[in-house]
């Protein structure tokens, strides 16, 4: 396997296995009902263990929210959150007071830096009929001389993001939305300024491949050797060169082999993620990404005293307004309007 550029394929778990620079991914879809009064489900919650529910029950799961699916204000320090959005909303809250309602297409992309504290709710807008979600929140790890950088966060609004579009012999259709990196002509919108993306050099790429059932496309290389995950979580009978990739499986591959995508009868949905390792020694504490075991006991001492600015919403699990449409407003009181 490793002479077809094919390092190894592994069967993807909660959360997604990711290598240097990615910390990890995960991968939420859920079938929510349709929405209450207070943006919840319609539905009983009895029998979830709310709080903690993230056993899939008639389909959805509460996270830690209590009345709104999600995950109520927590800290984040010494990395980056991705967060692409495929389906549904999600509603931001900060220590900052900066806040946004982004979704169906869009991505943020936030550096916890030196210390942030983040709501991320999942709003149920529709009480006449089901609120699908689908996300994927990506953790990217910041280099030792940016782990103590200001936070800050950058929409990726949908109609920002490029689509590299490519047919194959056969006239087959291939899509490549393009979050982080370069595909042919279509390069991402720039990511966080002090991101690791940030420098080209790096090659970081986050894309998200649709192909036509029995579609083919060769991946391009990169420059250098990167490390490079390829995960598919939609469709069947899929193939890398002649191998076989079965569905909801990842596979680690060498950046500069040619690696064509051969798809099967179905429509196919993957994920890559690619870039060059920062190399530098990960501990982590839960939301705490550092390089070594006393600068998280320092980061959690920080914490408890100055909860990084405290929490200056209503409640810990802040959903907007419901009649509000996408939108951001950053900590510096800029704001950007969507619909």
């Amino acid at each position: 396997m490793e002479n077809s550029g094919i390092n190894r394929i592994e069967k993807l778990s909660f959360p997604w296995q990711t290598q240097d620079p990615f910390l990890f991914c995960v991968h939420h879809e859920d079938f929510f009902p349709k929405g209450n009064k207070d943006l919840g489900p319609a539905a009983s919650l009895e029998g979830r263990m709310i709080g903690q529910d993230f056993t899939i029950k008639d389909g959805w799961r509460m996270y830690h929210g209590n009345k709104v699916p999600g995950f109520p204000a927590h800290p984040h320090c010494g990395f980056e959150t991705v967060t692409a959005v495929r389906k549904g909303l999600v509603d931001h809250s900060d220590s900052l007071g900066a806040a946004g309602r982004f979704g169906n297409g869009d991505v943020q992309w936030m550096t916890a830096g030196k210390g942030v504290q983040h709501s991320e709710m999942f709003p149920l807008l529709k009480e006449n009929e089901e609120n699908p979600l689908e996300l994927f929140q990506i953790w990217l790890n910041l280099p030792r001389d940016s782990k103590k950088v200001e936070p800050h966060f950058a929409m990726l609004w949908k109609e920002t993001i490029p689509i590299h579009q490519h047919k194959d012999a056969n006239g087959k259709s291939t899509e490549i939305e393009v979050m982080a990196g370069k595909v042919g002509d279509e390069t991402a919108p720039k990511p966080a300024p002090d991101s690791w993306a940030a420098n080209p050099e790096n090659e970081v790429a986050i894309w998200h491949i649709k192909m036509e059932a029995g579609a083919e496309f060769t991946l391009p290389t990169s420059e250098n050797k990167v490390n490079r995950n390829l995960y598919f979580f939609k469709g069947k009978d899929f193939k890398l060169n002649d191998t076989d990739l079965p569905h909801y499986h990842g596979a680690y591959l060498d950046s500069r082999a040619d690696i064509k995508l051969k798809n099967g009868e179905e429509e196919a949905r993957l994920l890559l993620l690619q870039g060059k390792p920062i190399n530098e020694p990960v501990v982590q504490h839960g939301p705490f990404v550092l390089n070594y075991p006393a600068e998280v006991r320092e980061t959690i001492m920080e914490f408890q005293k100055t909860e990084f600015g405290g929490w200056p919403w209503p409640s810990y699990e802040n959903v907007h307004d419901k009649n509000k449409g996408r939108f951001a407003i950053h900590a510096d009181g800029r704001e950007e309007i969507k619909d």
